[in-house]
């Protein structure tokens, strides 16, 4: 099979695509015939070493296909069921060996593909929306980067929770998305501090070093800013005095292999996930889709910020 492995930790030049053995599921494990793997911040994370790997490593974290072989000890997982998964290296791949208590099904009415878009992305905003901050309707939310895979959908989840969403953007093509996705009001980078001073009750911000302080501006007393990614960079130390003097905020960072750690939650996420995919309530912006050969262009591309929507590389 061909996958792509890094050596090295460092620009894009590190990932290597190249023949591998056909893997073997060990005890516990699913072998997985990749239909899809999503390009994530995270996968650049990985590869440049701003969270360490042992070396060699397979990278990509997030996939669905078909199970084409299951190892010992394995009893709710068969051979020929279409299973997703995330958080699970090794995705940029033909064939991927996953956890079996770390795969979950996907139905019928939910494609591969959507199901591959839909993993990290689509959980992370269920528990934003639904554990990390409960939004309850007619709250004031915020949320950055609204034209991207996860802004998208941040806004519809926002939006099917009965919150009124603003969001920033930084062109009119991404306006117009961010808008499609159900955003009530749409700002671009520079405004959105002072035309958002104290009226927001959450801010949701991936994209970090850029918009943090802005966020801080925004949020009302007693509001809660959720810092989920960095985009843009890591945020500098806060002290927190700071969310004193704002007006005694709130400052989580949280990630989503905490809100997934027990398999319960994990199911009980993903099936909220498919259900709304299944019933048209919620709908994942596939933008682009790139051979596995040129995972290199993909990561290139989202870290230049020229995409929106979800990216993929296909087998």
């Amino acid at each position: 099979m061909h996958a792509i492995v890094i050596s090295a930790q460092g620009g894009p030049e590190v990932l290597e695509y190249a023949e591998h053995p056909d893997p073997v599921p060990g005890d516990g494990q699913v072998v997985v015939d990749v239909a899809a793997s999503g390009v994530n911040f995270i996968d650049i994370y990985h590869r440049s070493g701003v969270y360490p790997l042992a070396l060699p490593s397979p990278i990509g974290s997030e996939g669905a296909g078909t199970v084409s072989a299951v190892g010992a000890g394995v009893r709710d997982v068969s051979v020929g069921d279409t299973v997703a998964w995330v958080n699970v290296l090794g995705s940029y791949a033909e064939k991927a060996v996953v956890p079996a208590d770390r795969v979950v099904p996907v139905p019928a009415a939910v494609s591969p593909e959507t199901a591959a878009a839909a993993m990290l992305q689509g959980m992370t905003a269920h528990y934003l929306t639904h554990s990390t901050h409960e939004l309850r309707a007619g709250e004031n939310v915020l949320i950055h980067a609204g034209a991207g895979g996860m802004g998208q959908l941040l806004i519809q989840l926002a939006k099917l929770k009965g919150a009124n969403v603003y969001t920033t953007v930084s062109s009119s093509e991404k306006e117009k998305l961010a808008r499609d996705a159900g955003a009530d009001q749409v700002l671009r980078y520079e405004d959105f501090a002072e035309a958002l001073r104290d009226k927001i009750d959450v801010v949701y911000d991936g994209v970090g070093a850029a918009t943090f302080d802005g966020g801080l501006e925004a949020l009302r007393t007693r509001g809660i800013m959720v810092l989920y990614g960095a985009a843009s960079g890591p945020v500098p130390p806060v002290d927190p005095q700071t969310l004193n003097r704002k007006g005694s905020l709130f400052l989580t960072r949280p990630t989503l292999a905490h809100y997934t750690a027990k398999r319960e939650e994990l199911l009980q996420r993903s099936a909220d996930l498919f259900g709304w995919l299944a019933a048209g309530q919620l709908t994942v912006n596939v933008s682009q889709r790139y051979p596995l050969a040129e995972a290199r262009r993909a990561q290139e591309d989202l870290a230049g910020r020229r995409t929106t929507g979800k990216l993929l590389l296909l087998p």
